[in-house]
């Protein structure tokens, strides 16, 4: 199965994203500590302690910015005729999945910026986030970033090197949205900063799902960016799979939309991610542990892995998808949706990483 282009605009009843108030920091979840395989089965035992030494899964999104990634190549065009950052454009396009019009145009919002308010630390891929986010990169027929036309008005009325400013111009665009995102002082380079600034620059009822879907895709471009020869593996095609599912409902024993159910469980997100790559997993996440390749505890997972929680030598009770940067794609439980976490935190029963492709 794979994803659908109008994944997102499957309607407000399976993208309800439950409300992650910010406490400390730190963006609260739930967590049920029970198996959830796709057979009926007893009433879920409740959730156990989260005292320092108690076993427990994952329950927070430590908020955090995007990790760093491949720099927009500068300077005058070459005996080619292209610039470098028409040439760097040229490469990173195909594997990420992303226009090279628009590609240039969130480069060079990074790159005014630079000159512009170097302590905000705005990088091209959060602009290619939002972008994603906002109009699947200038193809839903919407503005590039989203921006109204009062943030336009405000923002980019002057761009440099452009000598006619347009909402439609993907560098205009980008230096606009650029601007706002760094307004009154903002510090993108920092997780607090970065998810404070994404919420203001798209408020309203979806500001939560707006955010997650802004880091994912931010990530994984990020991640690509240093890789892309990797762009084309199962594992990035899970990953892209799962990110496709952000803000669709938990359901016990779901196996996505296209099985006729409103969400997925969290094995069923796993195994359905992989069936989209065209690899074969378990159906539960003790049996998924136990069947594919484990990731060496002294390495940190890639993009792709599936971490695992619970006890190894008796049951594993919980999986979800490794994006990169500390963070995970998760279908946590009842009354919550598919959504970014931190996968490993102090307290918890993290058991392990497994490397299915």
């Amino acid at each position: 199965m794979t994803t659908k282009p109008t994944s997102w605009a499957r309607g407000a009843a399976l993208r309800g994203l439950v409300a992650l108030p910010l406490v400390a920091g730190l963006v609260t979840a739930g967590w049920l500590l029970a198996d959830r395989t796709p057979e009926p089965a007893p009433a879920p035992a409740p959730p156990l302690p989260t005292a320092a030494g108690a076993a427990s899964g994952p329950s927070v999104l430590e908020v955090s910015a995007p990790v760093k990634a491949q720099e927009p190549g500068q300077g005058a065009s070459g005996a080619g005729g292209k610039t470098p950052l028409q040439q760097w454009a040229d490469q990173l396009a195909g594997p990420l999945d992303i226009p090279a019009n628009a590609l240039i145009g969130y480069a060079n919002g990074e790159l005014a910026l630079r000159g512009e308010d170097p302590s905000c630390h705005l990088s091209w891929v959060t602009l290619a986030g939002v972008g994603s986010a906002a109009s699947n990169h200038g193809r839903g027929g919407e503005s590039l970033l989203g921006l109204s036309a009062a943030q336009f008005k405000k923002y980019g009325a002057s761009i440099p090197g452009v000598a006619k400013p347009a909402a439609d111009d993907p560098s205009s665009a980008s230096v606009a949205a650029g601007r706002s995102l760094c307004a009154g002082g903002t510090d993108l380079g920092a997780g607090a900063g970065w998810w404070k600034a994404i919420a203001s620059y798209h408020p309203g009822g979806e500001a939560e799902l707006f955010r997650q879907r802004v880091l994912g895709t931010a990530q994984l471009y990020a991640t690509l960016s240093l890789d892309p020869a990797r762009a084309g593996t199962p594992s990035v095609q899970a990953a892209r799979f799962a990110l496709g599912q952000l803000g669709l409902p938990y359901v016990w024993g779901g196996n996505g939309p296209d099985a006729g159910a409103a969400g997925f469980d969290c094995s069923g997100l796993t195994k359905a991610s992989y069936d989209s790559a065209g690899v074969a997993l378990p159906r539960t996440a003790d049996s998924q542990f136990r069947s594919i390749p484990a990731v060496p505890p002294s390495q940190e997972p890639r993009l792709g892995d599936l971490v695992f929680y619970g006890s190894p030598a008796t049951r594993i009770h919980h999986v979800g998808l490794y994006l990169g940067n500390g963070l995970m794609i998760n279908a946590p439980t009842e009354g919550q949706a598919i959504q970014i976490h931190t996968y490993h935190s102090k307290g918890d029963d993290y058991a392990g990483a497994g490397r299915p492709a």
